[in-house]
């Protein structure tokens, strides 16, 4: 399953958030896999494609960055699974 993640820094600090990267990186749980990111012209938060089978896998990601993040977590599916989807519809 595909997820956007939207992050919000806390405070704007951008600079904290690629700090505690630089040094433990996405620390993400087995389970959960980075496939693409996005950052906001303004530094103001980050948008990120994710994949995972299970969600609650997020909620154990989630909490290791909560003092820098606030996180958006919404299901996706790619533009050609919604096509396929609505097609019988149409």
């Amino acid at each position: 399953m595909l997820f956007m993640v939207i992050e919000r820094f806390r405070g704007g600090d951008a600079a904290a958030v690629y700090a505690r990267f630089r040094e433990r990186g996405r620390m993400t749980p087995e389970g959960l896999r980075y496939v693409e990111s996005w950052v906001a012209s303004d530094f103001a938060g980050c948008f990120q494609l994710m994949e995972c089978e299970d969600p609650r896998l997020f909620a154990e990601w989630a909490e290791r960055w909560e003092d820098l993040v606030e996180f958006e977590i919404v299901p996706v599916v790619t533009s050609r699974e919604a096509a396929e989807r609505i097609a019988p519809t149409l």
